[in-house]
């Protein structure tokens, strides 16, 4: 098994799994059903894996990585 992307790497692995989880909804555009909570929006934001375009939240290229590896 390979270790986390770096951008996850410092956390938890129940919080890295939340988080992923987050990242996955943001990518399928399930934010309305699964709305982002603001702690999580700010920490994504802060760790440049989601950016703000039209009110909505989307992936970064540096977002993709949490849930496109393996």
């Amino acid at each position: 098994m390979t270790d986390q992307p770096d951008s996850l790497a410092g956390l938890s692995l129940d919080t890295a799994i939340h988080l992923r989880w987050v990242l996955r909804d943001i990518k399928g555009n399930r934010t309305r059903l699964s709305p982002v909570s603001p702690d999580d929006l700010r920490a994504f934001i802060e760790m440049s894996l989601v950016e703000m375009q039209d009110d909505e939240p989307v992936l970064t290229n540096e977002g993709h990585l949490p849930i496109d590896w393996n």
